[in-house]
């Protein structure tokens, strides 16, 4: 296992040294590495802009291709220090307002103008001028500040100084972290497993942090092997390194995903990923063509559930809610549809385009007076004279990624009330019917509008509006009349891809609960010091553990079963997964709340990932189906199922 050589440690996991590049705590999960302006800051002397996974074989992105961009203006002016080496003694010289340094983790910063800018002011930074401030500087400030601010502010690092940290907690990870290639793990496999998994950023060992494959000194899963450590890698690498230092600026700004971003997650294979073992027939030439690269290097035939099931654990683990959904969250659950009920020319138009990111794709069931009752839906679909389209009239309401979706995934009535009268279509967003489909003149277009939700804009729910939207009957998926077949099968998946991303939301969130409990002092000691706190934690913990080793039992049976026997034998255990994912989350939004106090209510700072969580926790058990509906349905399926010579 490799550790970073060229960099400082801190308590924090922020590497601090002259350049820019620095890497950052990952959602109390592991650390990624970006540049300032990568993160959506101002940096006028970055060398470079370019965030890049080519070290695991993903592809590289700059700031400008995601979107975002990068002012090269500050109000703070850039230090006229080149000292690299500062004594204790030559700090405490610097202790006035009008000359104002501190050490933060060993390093030096010149605050004396930046001290108008704080937003304590100067008062705030006077008690600590010439002297170590890193433990109060972690009780109020999250890591990613240092970020914004080093290269302008560093001095120099002091020398002959033993360095102090707020807590251990981040030092002994990265300690234990670079251990494991001199310790004897329970096997050699073991140990080469976590190897592999253990590039860039650095698998953690917060407690708990990780799922039981990666934990060191745990015997090897019988699940997975070398390729999905390699995979797990390559997957944080461009999630943390890529996704996430844009997440925060999107969230506030609203901003869609660009068809750049997903252009750069379909070569990465990440999108690819999130469909799994569906699409391989697919992916496979674009493999061997070089289009597609399957994160660590997986060969289509051997990609398997386990490694789908961590791409959607390792994006639901970035921490904006809002902006993970929009990276996907209406694709994972349209495409799966079109592969299996498709016409082959259509799976060739739509499926390779969508897996590159070209076009993007949603799924269109729920409506305003029906959502998880689909036999009530009222959107109809009519042949026309021509008999060459359906005609398509109603809405659609809460649709994940609508606003910028090509496609649309969408359940209509074709025939009689209840579920025998519905079919499912997929309906081509165009601009101009009658030359890019040969429809009449007096065809619609397919509208759409942003709907507010408790979560951020760039996720793209929208109301969909279809008024005489004409759809060649090619695009018919499954049978006239039997679409409800088609959509209880897709939801399957569904439920169990948001299981998988929860499971990777809550490790993230937990990991955050524990950092801030042993860093944060309250009555003069820390929080986990307090019974109480660790009673929380507790809770949270073993409620987490519970619901991760149900999720990795069930997605075996994935990988063993093939689609339509899942569809029988899994719908009620996927159920109740879903039911228990979401009342756990349920569990840890509340008691998260309790542990981070006001900062959990505060965006920004170091309580984002709690706010974010307690704010859009209920959409998990709410999509995809409630949690009522969902115990009922499983207890539904088990008195089918019931033997009847059972008695007691």
């Amino acid at each position: 296992m490799k550790s970073n050589t060229s960099s400082r440690s801190t308590a924090t996991g922020v590497h601090l040294s002259p350049s820019t590049t620095m890497s950052a705590s990952a959602a109390g999960t592991s650390t990624s590495t970006m540049s300032a302006s990568a993160a959506g800051t101002s940096t006028s002397s970055s060398p470079s802009t370019t965030m890049s996974a080519s070290a695991t074989g993903t592809t590289t992105m700059s700031a400008s291709a995601a979107g975002t961009s990068s002012s090269t203006s500050s109000p703070l002016p850039q230090t006229s220090y080149a000292k690299t080496g500062i004594t204790s003694s030559e700090l405490a010289k610097h202790n006035t307002k009008d000359d104002l340094w501190l050490s933060i983790s060993g390093e030096v910063y010149d605050l004396t103008k930046f001290a108008k800018l704080h937003p304590g002011g100067r008062v705030t930074l006077l008690p600590f001028a010439g002297k170590d401030a890193t433990e109060k500087f972690y009780e109020l400030h999250a890591s990613e500040i240092l970020n914004k601010y080093h290269t302008k502010l560093w001095v120099g690092t002091l020398v002959k100084e033993q360095r102090r940290s707020p807590s251990t907690s981040a030092a002994q990870e990265e300690s234990s972290t670079a251990a494991v290639t001199s310790t004897t793990s329970t096997t050699a496999s073991s140990s080469s497993f976590l190897e592999s998994a253990n590039s860039f950023p650095p698998l953690s060992s917060v407690p708990y942090a990780e799922i039981h494959a990666f934990r060191e000194g745990w015997a090897q899963s019988p699940w997975m092997d070398e390729s999905h450590a390699s995979a797990y890698a390559d997957l944080r690498n461009f999630c943390f390194g890529q996704l996430r230092p844009l997440g925060e600026a999107d969230e506030r700004s609203g901003a869609y995903p660009s068809l750049e971003l997903y252009q750069q997650m379909g070569r990465s294979g990440l999108l690819a990923a999130r469909i799994g073992t569906a699409c391989m027939e697919t992916v496979a030439p674009l493999v061997k063509s070089g289009r597609i690269r399957l994160p660590g290097g997986v060969e289509p035939e051997k990609f398997d559930a386990f490694h789908e099931m961590l791409a959607h654990m390792v994006v639901g683990q970035i921490g904006y809610p809002g902006f993970a959904d929009g990276l996907g969250g209406g694709f994972c659950i349209g495409l799966p549809p079109v592969l299996h009920f498709a016409q082959p020319n259509v799976i060739d138009k739509v499926v390779p385009a969508c897996l590159l990111g070209d076009k993007r794709i949603c799924l269109a069931i729920s409506e305003p007076t029906a959502g998880s009752d689909v036999a009530a839906i009222e959107t109809t679909a009519r042949k026309s004279e021509c008999g060459k389209f359906y005609i398509v009239n109603g809405i659609k309401k809460w649709i994940t990624n609508g606003m910028f979706a090509d496609y649309f995934v969408t359940a209509v009535r074709t025939g009689k009330q209840g579920v025998r009268g519905i079919s499912l279509l997929l309906i081509e967003r165009v601009k101009d019917p009658a030359k890019d489909l040969g429809a009449p003149a007096s065809s619609g277009v397919v509208e759409t509008r942003q709907i507010t939700t408790s979560y951020a804009k760039c996720a793209g729910t929208a109301m969909v509006h279809f008024e005489d939207v004409y759809v060649p009957v090619e695009n018919l998926l499954g049978e006239e009349n039997k679409g409800f077949k088609c959509i209880m099968a897709n939801f399957n998946h569904e439920r169990w891809y948001i299981c998988c991303s929860v499971q990777g939301a809550m490790r993230g969130l937990l990991t955050e609960c524990f950092k801030w409990a042993t860093q944060r002092k309250v009555f003069g000691k820390r929080l986990i010091e307090e019974p109480v706190i660790r009673q929380k934690l507790g809770k949270m913990t073993a409620a987490v553990e519970a619901n991760g080793a149900s999720l990795e039992a069930l997605t075996y049976q994935m990988r063993e079963l093939d689609y339509f026997s899942q569809a029988v034998k899994l719908a009620g255990p996927i159920s109740l997964l879903k039911y228990n994912s979401t009342r756990t989350m349920t569990l840890l939004a509340d008691e998260g709340c309790q542990i981070f106090g006001g900062r959990a209510l505060t965006k920004g700072g170091m309580g984002r990932f709690m706010e974010g969580f307690q704010t859009a926790y209920k959409f998990a058990s709410i999509l995809g189906g409630s949690e009522e509906i969902m115990a009922d349905l499983a207890i539904r399926i088990a008195t089918r199922e019931w033997p009847k010579e059972a008695r007691l």
